[in-house]
């Protein structure tokens, strides 16, 4: 399948920790905010001249220094973290927000303390459980951040000013649902490589200044026309995966990757935030429950349903599940997942990653089989 070829520029802003866009924003006096997790709210890093950055260990070779410090049992995104930021890759970020959702963040969390103690850390306590009490304690998590980061930043994150943050992020994610919506198309009008590549580029990038470059890839991608050929509609679900390599190895043994419900993709992440009411709460609700990841509890049944329901959606031949191996949270819950969905009759590819991309070979071959064994 070709692939716009403007998407190089993509390519240019996900080739390093802080890319142009981001050295441009840093040039007006703005700041960046590293963050590690998906229920850290962009919304709220975005507040006056703050935005977010999604860490990352882009083209990252090895975590020989990282090793030193963290066990062979850890998952290799928090030790390629903790490599680059040992390597000064982060020294240029305002700060870092954090979540203590799996002992690994933690060991990395404690590492940076002694080893490499950013200007301004916090850590978010995200409950378990959704409802109102769990809703409640969450708002005043977020209410506790905003605090300390308007005391350390200067800005102001509440009321009106956090509300014309949620509105602008309203807008620009509006933009991308309407990027991902080509993907349902038959044909599609856009590859899931080209479309992974603008979602993790939104992610490490001031919105406002990628925003002509987003709009400029749909207006693009509909005077195209759709894509292919192709064998199967994919969905990929699972963990943490900003690895470009990773769909276009799928997508070059001709599996179209048309849904992306995982951690940093867009479903169901780019829902508008409620404009309604107190901001910050607003911020809470959308957070708690845009994400459906494994360390919730008593929450399974959903988890399996909002993919039965997305691969429907999309019209999805198979879902490919991955996670980066000694995941704790998707490790459990892919053999669970697996078994339910194909119990459901969807066919299922469960893959275990390293962050570095490696075993393209293998990777070829079980993407290969898994179309073949749906008669595709």
């Amino acid at each position: 399948m070709n692939q716009y070829a403007g998407i190089s520029l993509f390519d240019d802003l996900l080739a390093e920790p802080l890319n142009r866009l981001a050295e441009q924003a840093m040039g007006e006096g703005r700041v960046p905010v590293g963050y590690t997790c998906s229920y850290v709210p962009e919304t709220l890093l975005s507040a006056g001249k703050l935005f977010p950055v999604r860490l990352r260990a882009p083209g990252i070779a090895g975590t020989e220094m990282a090793d030193t410090y963290m066990s062979n049992v850890i998952c290799s995104y928090t030790k390629s973290l903790l490599e680059f930021a040992i390597g000064g890759a982060y020294d240029r970020l305002g700060g870092v927000v954090f979540t203590a959702n799996c002992d690994h963040m933690r060991r990395l969390m404690d590492n940076l303390e002694y080893l490499r103690k950013p200007a301004f850390s916090h850590t978010l306590d995200v409950p378990h459980k959704r409802g109102g009490p769990a809703l409640d304690w969450f708002t005043e998590e977020l209410k506790m951040l905003a605090d300390k980061m308007s005391a350390h930043f200067g800005v102001s994150a509440a009321g009106d000013d956090l509300a014309a943050a949620i509105r602008s992020r309203n807008a620009f994610a509006e933009a991308l649902r309407a990027i991902g919506d080509l993907r349902k198309l038959d044909p599609p009008l856009i590859t899931g490589g080209e479309f992974h590549r603008v979602m993790i580029a939104s992610l490490v990038s001031p919105k406002d200044l990628l925003m002509p470059l987003v709009e400029d890839f749909r207006r693009r991608a509909v005077e195209r026309g759709g894509v292919g050929p192709y064998r199967a509609r994919i969905m990929v679900a699972g963990g943490e995966l900003d690895d470009l390599s990773f769909i276009d190895v799928i997508e070059s043994q001709g599996g179209l990757v048309v849904a992306d419900r995982f951690c940093t993709g867009s479903l169901p992440g780019l829902e508008p935030v409620p404009e309604s009411g107190d901001p910050l709460r607003a911020i809470a609700q959308h957070t708690l429950y845009k994400v459906l990841c494994p360390r919730m509890m008593e929450e399974f049944d959903e988890r399996e349903e909002a993919i039965r329901q997305t691969a429907l959606e999309y019209r999805a031949d198979g879902v490919i599940i991955q996670a980066i191996k000694f995941c704790d949270t998707w490790g459990v819950e892919g053999s669970t997942l697996t078994a339910a969905l194909r119990s459901a009759g969807i066919p299922v590819l469960r893959l275990e990653r390293e962050y570095r991309h490696g075993g393209e070979g293998q990777l070829r071959t079980r993407v290969q089989a898994f179309i073949e064994s749906m008669g595709k």
